[in-house]
């Protein structure tokens, strides 16, 4: 479909992505000349009546959702009876592409990308719509860093009590579906805050919760495993953050947080604890785990849920039988890097940045100081600054960071919105220096990876040494890794 004008205005210029029910393309709009992207159902379901109206009904639902976190509807239409929906293009790459490339993200990189899409959900959610599919394919990153949720293809009405998807029927991705949606029983609100507490586990430990060759496998594992403790992975992640999972993921609904604000008030919480706090010395003020009231939640005919879960053991058996005779391919998410040429495993972890003090010994000394704890504060929308500069005569200025102990960065990330400066990062013993090369220097682009040498060191320097056509740089968020 490469080539063909939809609608006399949308020109498809490029297949992104591939499901089971429709295709998405990047088109170019004729009329406001801008890129979008076009989601056309398959031609398989054009005749299948229920297929089309859930296909409708993402786009009615969507277009009712007018958020900074949500991917926003712009047309829907039909040519030649194939339906299409028009939503604004992101230029990025999605959540889980983003973990298989990086692995698990940073403590405050995790929690603020998680505060961002459960905002969005609970946006949704005060508009009476559930996701019912929320995982990190379905959340991309734009330029910036910031998380915009789409594909609300199953989403359906919080009190919707007839509809096309019933008490009974399973739907969701097994990676992160809610014990009560595997068991096919009516979902919720609830549901959605398990899903994220899922992606949030996955984020910080690179691993989904329940790993399993198969879709029924994968969904017992939800029904009747306890949760794993994201802290068996990454031992200094705030055991704070490691009750959140366990509260946002617990089996029983009435356990979780009740709402997504209240999720996002304990994100809140994780991120401000203080710097120079021991994860393992934390106070521990979590809200307790409380029974929300039942009339809360909308009334309905739940199912007996033991035959379900016979029958699900059932499948369970039936597809380790047939796993004997097929080979299934799943990806659980798990990333192993090697050492090239050893044969042997090499630990890559984040390692967590503050940003301290500003560097200008060309200057005054000072360069905007206040704001150097923007430059690595999990949130790309907030940044560390130069000076405004007519001409940039210096040798360079920038932004120190600290590791908070002697370690040995590999890779080093940089995400700014004044992209064309060049810059190189240094390191040093102290925050105010004397600091040495420890990477090549580099035209910096909105997202830039700087190799580093691998010196011992506890202060790393964004050192700006060309401002390029700006007169003033962003130093947004940086992220490093170490071995």
């Amino acid at each position: 479909m490469v080539g063909q004008l939809i609608g006399e205005r949308y020109e498809l210029e490029e297949l992104v992505g591939t499901g089971g029910m429709s295709s998405v393309y990047r088109a170019h709009d004729r009329m406001l000349e801008r890129d979008v992207a076009l989601k056309v159902l398959h031609e398989r379901f054009t005749a299948d009546g229920d297929h089309v109206e859930r296909f409708r009904r993402e786009a009615r639902a969507v277009a009712q959702l007018s958020h900074p976190n949500i991917v926003t509807v712009i047309d829907r239409g039909e040519q030649d009876k194939r339906q299409f929906i028009v939503f604004e293009y992101v230029d990025g790459e999605n959540l889980k592409s983003l973990l298989e490339r990086e692995g698990p993200l940073p403590e405050a990189q995790a929690i603020a990308l998680t505060h961002q899409i459960a905002r969005a959900l609970g946006f949704a959610h005060g508009e009476g719509l559930v996701h019912r599919d929320v995982k990190p394919q379905n959340v991309l990153l734009n330029g910036d860093g910031q998380a915009k949720v789409t594909d609300f293809g199953i989403a359906r009405s919080v009190d919707v009590q007839g509809g096309l998807t019933q008490t009974g029927t399973v739907m969701g991705t097994s990676d992160y579906i809610s014990p009560e949606q595997a068991r096919g029983s009516r979902v919720d609100a609830q549901s959605d805050i398990y899903s994220l507490g899922a992606v949030l586990y996955e984020l910080l430990t690179g691993e989904v919760p329940f790993p399993g060759d198969n879709f029924v496998a994968v969904a017992m594992q939800h029904i009747n495993q306890p949760v794993p403790s994201v802290r068996a992975s990454r031992p200094e992640l705030s055991p704070r953050l490691d009750a959140v999972v366990q509260r946002a993921m617990a089996k029983d609904p009435d356990d979780r947080f009740g709402s997504m604000d209240e999720f996002c008030r304990e994100l809140d919480a994780c991120r401000a604890r203080p710097e120079g706090t021991a994860s393992g010395a934390e106070t521990m003020v979590v809200a307790p785990r409380r029974r929300r009231e039942r009339a809360a939640r909308p009334p309905a005919d739940r199912p007996t849920i033991w035959p379900l879960i016979m029958l699900l053991a059932g499948l369970a058996l039936l597809a380790g039988i047939l796993a004997a005779v097929f080979t299934f391919t799943d990806s659980t998410g798990k990333i192993t890097k090697f050492v090239k040429g050893g044969g042997g495993a090499a630990t890559v972890v984040p390692v967590q940045l503050s940003g301290v003090t500003a560097y200008d010994p060309a200057g005054d000394q000072r360069e905007h100081d206040d704001v150097a704890r923007l430059a690595a504060d999990g949130d790309p929308g907030t940044y560390w600054t130069t000076e405004h500069y007519g001409s940039f005569s210096k040798d360079g200025v920038g932004v120190v960071l600290d590791a908070r102990a002697a370690k040995k960065l590999t890779k080093l990330k940089l995400v700014t919105d004044t992209p064309g400066f060049t810059a190189l990062i240094k390191s040093g013993s102290a925050q105010d220096g004397p600091f040495t090369s420890d990477s090549g220097s580099q035209v910096v682009g909105a997202t830039t990876q700087f190799t580093l040498k691998g010196n011992s060191a506890q202060y790393y320097l964004v050192w700006i040494t060309s401002l390029g056509t700006n007169s003033v740089v962003h130093v947004n968020e940086v992220t490093a890794r170490g071995s």
